[in-house]
């Protein structure tokens, strides 16, 4: 069944030249297209120094690279917004490419939280990290069960949680540009004979099972990550989110109760997504100043805070760029998870037998260091006797 059309008005003319013969005309789509680009181009400003700073200050590159991955988060948004907003017609193409840089960010934050406990603990592996960590209660709204994450299973489970949504957002989006195409999407419209109701039922529960598994990480590292802003880091990527997502609602409910008008070049659906544009345009200035301050490059400039900094490369750029546009972190992070989940339950058996012999050889040469150091005698004090007795 398809949409009713809902992007097409009387006049199939499209209101897509800024210049004119005659000059600006400045009617409210030129203005709108104005401060859609002038954000745009701020924001894009603003990101670009912050990549900047930490490209010349690479001195934690496991962390600083997934840094420099959310950081990219507000231009991104505000880019897509402009074209969004410029090729008012493909809006739902645009929003879906857009809504599938969130599942980078979120991978990039868990493994940034981790690599940030490495860094103020002085560790190698988060395993070891997890491995003294006591049993407890999951968070809300789990109270009812406890866990243990000193099991080897905890870790993959929650790289598994997050990276499941970095494979499946991408299909979504796919799937949805596929369904737009074909007009069985019907953005807006929650009827079972629609795509949009089903895609967004997977992606909700996709996306709640990623954020419960960076709420529970968060809950058992927190002590480690004083000083570094680690809810302000969440926030500034999940505002984000929320206002594109909410925004784009209730413009939506909007247009549906008649609020909204559509004029002779705009349906009310054009009227609705560009001003849903508009205001992510705006709003991601707003976000990349916050990013700047919450994901700050003295975080891995300071010795108190740092303590695996390095000494700068000569090539500090090159090296940061490619390692922000490599992504193959995420595919070997992605692999050991399912790989995990993949073995049967006698390999996960043997592999923690493994692990425990392996934890108990380590304890036995500490002991026994402990026990081969030389031990100095007290020196022992003798009264000489006096020759007339």
């Amino acid at each position: 069944m398809s949409c009713p059309l809902y992007n097409s008005t009387s006049i199939q003319a499209v209101d897509n030249e800024f210049w004119s013969s005659d000059g600006i005309h400045w009617d409210a789509h030129r203005i709108g297209w104005a401060v859609a680009g002038g954000c745009a181009i701020t924001t894009t400003l603003i990101t670009l120094f912050s990549l900047t700073m930490h490209a010349r200050r690479y001195q934690y590159p496991p962390a600083q690279k997934q840094v420099m991955r959310i950081l990219l988060m507000p231009a991104i948004y505000a880019i897509v917004s402009f074209f969004s907003y410029r090729y008012y017609r493909e809006y739902e193409y645009y929003y879906l490419a857009q809504t599938a840089y969130e599942a980078i960010t979120l991978s990039a934050f868990l493994i940034l939280l981790a690599k940030l406990v490495l860094m103020r603990t002085g560790g190698e592996k988060i395993g070891l990290f997890l491995r003294d960590k006591k049993k407890r209660r999951l968070p809300f709204p789990f109270l009812c069960w406890r866990f243990n994450p000193s099991k080897p299973y905890v870790w993959h489970a929650l790289i598994f949680s997050v990276m499941q949504f970095v494979v499946l957002r991408p299909l979504i989006s796919i799937a949805g540009m596929i369904c737009e195409y074909c007009r069985v999407l019907c953005p807006g419209v929650f009827s079972p004979h629609y795509a949009t109701v089903y895609l967004e039922a997977i992606n909700f529960v996709s996306i709640s099972i990623a954020l419960y598994g960076l709420i529970v990480f968060y809950v058992l590292c927190k002590e480690n990550l004083n000083g570094m802003k680690p809810l302000n880091k969440f926030l500034a990527i999940k505002l984000i989110v929320f206002f594109a997502v909410y925004q784009n609602f209730l413009f939506s409910a909007l247009k549906t109760h008649g609020v909204i008008k559509g004029t002779a070049l705009w349906t009310a659906a054009n009227v609705a997504s560009g001003l849903s544009a508009l205001c992510t345009t705006g709003e991601m200035v707003i976000f990349s100043i916050y990013m700047s301050w919450a994901y700050s490059w003295t975080d891995y400039t300071d010795l108190k805070r740092n303590t695996k900094r390095g000494e700068i490369n000569f090539k500090p750029y090159r090296q940061a760029i490619w390692d922000t546009i490599n992504i193959l972190d995420f595919v070997g992070e992605t692999h050991r998870a399912f790989k995990f989940f993949a073995k049967s339950p006698e390999e996960k058996k043997a592999e923690k037998t493994n692990s425990e012999q392996s934890n108990n050889a380590e304890v036995g040469e500490e002991q026994d260091d402990t026990n081969s150091k030389e031990v100095i005698p007290e020196p022992q004090y003798v009264a000489k006797q006096s020759p007339h007795t």
